[in-house]
């Protein structure tokens, strides 16, 4: 994952939704102060659009047009091999360890 701006963006098959990283991207114009028309101008791409990434309601977008969103917000698209599960136990144990620490 890369950090930008203390936002970390990464699309893992399985584990990150459209929703999650339209939030992401939200997150990451609003803390730059840009609207959405301001970021969707020079990408050719209407306010609308934007919008409905933003709030997941996205029917299809392309990996370039995300590529390019991302990138004009200073974000990284990127995708990484599919680890193994968790298991039930190691989940477990680290709902503890986060209870632990707090207490």
């Amino acid at each position: 994952m890369q950090l930008v701006e203390n936002i970390y963006v990464a699309a893992y098959i399985m584990h990150m939704d459209i929703q999650e990283i339209g939030q992401k991207l939200r997150e990451a114009r609003k803390s730059l102060g840009r609207t959405q028309a301001e970021i969707a101008a020079p990408l050719g791409m209407s306010r609308a659009t934007v919008s409905a990434i933003e709030n997941g309601t996205v029917s299809e977008i392309g990996v370039r047009k995300l590529m390019a969103l991302c990138a004009s917000l200073g974000l990284a698209l990127s995708v990484a091999p599919r680890g193994q599960r968790p298991t039930f136990i190691e989940l477990r144990e680290e709902q503890r360890a986060a209870l632990k620490s707090r207490a």
